[in-house]
């Protein structure tokens, strides 16, 4: 992951380091940041011991920059992604200095990182900033926590580069990204902030914001790296909540794609990017690779059918190619899993492949794979990956009866028009709903339905509900001690008519005794 310019950045060269007392530089540190700013990166980081003096000075600047109450807060006001020419950077450095210095210290920071990354050599990010025989994290990073948690001057390039360094920075303390250190690196002072990091970035994907989540987005991407960090994320509920966010961005896409061929202003500020959809899809993508090893992470993408729906809603509205690629993969890999090595606490169902493949089909991924083989991909492993699912779902497909399709669609809440949803259907299957042990637990889950935002699945649920009313011995009691009629009846006056339709004829079942001699226009 990069770091985009700082708007301010025309600025820099001009900082005056003397006059910013509040910094409590001394005469040293002063004199390095200057002699860095005329040598070549190269020469900064030619030695570990100059580069990590160099590291935290400039993670002083930033402790020191947020702890300071001088600042007049300007650069943070800077609108996401803006741009100012060299004249109104100037203006903001005289107006916000500190702003401007916390900036540059980011800045820096990450340029030395990528650096560090992109070169191989005795210098590297665990000698710049893990110290002592034992390879001990910098106190320092502190000051970059203190800028995410920080409101006031946590402004989106301060907080999306602040994430990002701290990543890398912890990184690489994990023991999967150590085969060929030179040094130890303590893992064990890497854990605390790790979780820290994570409990942030968790905090940002919980926002309905697409502008918050794209601030968390390169510090998740950086540690999805790392077989350490990706568990602690998984721990913290990271799939469900990288899962919500790929649905609801994938459905604003669905619906501002309906908008512009309608001919409306499409666009939703709040929603995500096609290119932020992509980065989302890829760390959960990176997060199947952890499948095999651990029951639980199997457990978190199986819960409520939340990840295979994301994936498919993605496939379904194709935002780009590349979001299909690595939504495939990803879905591949669900259903190729096995539960060998982990199979979970005794007495646990198993998760495997099988469940997901299940999922797959409930959310009618079939019908999706089937249109994607008709396509002309140049790319080898989605060719691959499509002819992999295709043939797995229809394996799959064959072994399930009519019953078992439909309770899966139910009850992963993915409801569109087909065959399940007819009279005939009802007519054989309707005491099937009562279930096992009685207890109308599907009949529940359509009842809940009901309240859907998705006016399609708001309408089937209308449509089966009546249908059970129907054919089941004393159905319209059922139904109406478990609450459908009060939920029904306001969406007769839905602004969809399709929805208050479906909703009339509902109400109508439920209360009507011999519903089928009433004519319905």
């Amino acid at each position: 992951p990069s770091l985009a310019a700082s708007p301010v950045a025309p600025a820099f060269p001009h900082i005056q380091w003397d006059p910013l007392g509040s910094l409590r530089l001394t005469a040293q540190e002063t004199a390095l940041l200057r002699m860095a700013e005329t040598n070549p990166i190269e020469y900064t980081l030619a030695d570990s011991r100059d580069a990590s003096m160099y590291a935290r000075v400039l993670l002083k600047v930033v402790a020191e920059a947020s702890a300071s109450a001088s600042a007049s807060g300007e650069v943070s006001r800077l609108p996401d992604a803006s741009t100012v020419s060299d004249e109104e950077a100037l203006t903001i450095l005289d107006a916000d200095p500190i702003g401007v210095v916390t900036h540059y210290a980011i800045a820096k920071l990450y340029s030395i990182l990528a650096h560090l990354l992109a070169e191989s050599s005795a210098v590297t990010v665990a000698t710049v900033f893990y110290v002592g025989k034992d390879g001990i994290l910098v106190d320092q990073w502190k000051a970059l926590l203190r800028v995410l948690n920080k409101g006031g001057r946590g402004d989106a390039f301060a907080q999306t580069g602040a994430s990002l360094c701290l990543s890398l920075i912890l990184a690489a303390a994990c023991p999967s990204q150590q085969v060929r250190a030179s040094r130890p690196t303590s893992y064990a002072s890497a854990v605390e902030p790790l979780e820290a990091l994570t409990a942030w970035i968790i905090g940002q994907l919980k926002s309905s914001s697409g502008s918050a989540v794209a601030l968390s987005v390169p510090a998740m991407t950086a540690l999805m790296t790392a077989t350490e960090s990706r568990g602690l994320f998984a721990a913290s509920g990271g799939i469900k909540y990288l899962s919500r966010q790929l649905r609801s961005g994938g459905r604003k896409q669905s619906a501002n794609k309906k908008d512009a061929l309608g001919g409306s202003a499409a666009g939703d500020k709040g929603s995500a990017s096609v290119q932020q959809l992509y980065e989302l899809t890829f760390c959960l993508w990176t997060m199947t690779y952890e499948l095999e090893g651990s029951y639980s992470i199997r457990a978190d993408f199986a819960k409520d059918g939340l990840a295979v729906g994301a994936l498919t809603d993605l496939i379904t509205i194709a935002p780009r190619e590349k979001v299909v690629r690595v939504s495939l993969s990803a879905l591949r890999n669900l259903a190729t899993c096995t539960s060998d090595v982990d199979a979970g606490p005794a007495g646990s169902p198993r998760i495997d492949g099988q469940i997901f493949l299940t999922d797959m089909i409930a959310c009618r991924l079939m019908k999706q794979i089937d249109n994607l083989r008709q396509r002309q991909f140049t790319d080898p492993d989605v060719i691959d990956d499509v002819e992999v699912l295709h043939r797995l779902l229809h394996e799959n497909y064959k072994e399930m009866s009519r019953w078992e399709v439909y309770k899966n669609e139910v009850e992963s809440g993915h409801l569109q028009w087909g065959t399940c949803h007819t009279e005939a259907f009802f007519k054989e299957n309707a005491r099937m709903v009562e279930g096992t042990d009685g207890d109308f637990r599907l009949l529940k889950v359509l009842i809940a339905l009901l309240s859907s935002k998705d006016e399609e699945v708001a309408s089937i649920a209308c449509h089966d509900i009546g249908e059970f009313v129907r054919f089941y011995p004393n159905g319209r009691a059922i139904a109406k001690r478990l609450g459908a009629k009060e939920l029904v009846m306001p969406l007769i006056e839905h602004d969809n008519v399709d929805l208050q339709r479906h909703a009339l004829q509902c109400v109508s079942k439920i209360m009507v005794q011999h519903w089928e001699f009433v004519k319905t226009g």
